[in-house]
């Protein structure tokens, strides 16, 4: 069936950031998980969680709009599709944009997320993003994960993730990280090694099969690795908008990040 979200969707406006207006199918389902994938280096969130959302077959049920955001619309199999969406299946959320955020949207973005998972009782929220790597060397790339409440270091340990220890980060993950590190909703951030200036289905690959194992879920990344040269040709133009945004961040920042920086 079905759900048509104009009828059975509700909205409301942020206490703390007006500038946001979220729309989403009401949902009979105890949620508990969410996941979050945006552009950043080597776009490895959106691969990401775009690869979950066709893999599992998760429908969309929602979506978020951020007034400030430029007007941009995305047509996929005739379907016209807003940037920001949310997606659902079982006990998991997805929300994905697909445009990078300036540092004031960034935080309007992470408002919104926040609401999103009081209103929908989310556990816990991962994250999923990209560290450039000062390695040269080919070699797979590693995946790094950083929590902000104690309770998920188990989830480290258990699926072998070492943690990020030493770093700066701003943009969109500092902006989320900034909020739900004051409530009592845990977030794990994973950072997978990564070529910043290109897209990079080989980190993808890394989260992708991190996120699984946590997930408890079942995937096949044999497409993507099929599809690697394709991937990167068809998000060079994402990837070029991306990288005009980091550098803005980091202009705005005024601060130089040894090894990561969004």
């Amino acid at each position: 069936m079905k759900i048509n979200i104009e009828n059975l969707g509700f909205s409301f406006n942020c206490k703390l950031c007006k500038n946001y207006y979220l729309k989403i199918a009401k949902q009979d389902t105890q949620e508990n998980t969410l996941l979050v994938g945006f552009p950043s280096n080597g776009l490895v969130g959106t691969f990401s969680v775009s690869y979950l959302i066709h893999h599992l077959k998760m429908k969309q049920v929602g979506e978020i709009e951020i007034p400030d955001l430029p007007s941009t619309l995305f047509v996929e199999g005739g379907e016209i599709l807003v940037p920001i969406r949310v997606y659902n299946k079982n006990n998991i959320f997805i929300i994905i944009s697909d445009v990078p955020f300036n540092q004031y949207l960034a935080e309007n973005f992470a408002v919104a997320v926040h609401k999103f998972c009081k209103k929908f009782a989310i556990k816990k929220i991962v994250i999923v993003s990209g560290m450039e790597t000062a390695s040269k060397e080919k070699k797979p790339p590693k995946i790094y994960g950083l929590v902000t409440h104690p309770i998920l270091e188990n989830t480290l340990y258990e699926n072998q993730i070492p943690k990020f220890l030493d770093g700066s980060i701003f943009g969109t993950d500092a902006a989320i990280i900034s909020v739900f590190r004051k409530t009592k909703i845990p977030a794990l951030v994973l950072y997978a090694e990564c070529h910043p200036f290109f897209p990079d289905p080989e980190a993808s690959i890394v989260a992708i099969v991190t996120l699984a194992k946590i997930l408890d879920v079942n995937v096949d990344t044999s497409d993507i690795q099929n599809k690697m040269d394709r991937l990167r040709i068809q998000h060079r133009n994402l990837m070029e908008e991306t990288i005009r945004t980091l550098q803005q961040q980091q202009q705005e920042k005024q601060t130089r990040a040894p090894q990561i920086y969004r």
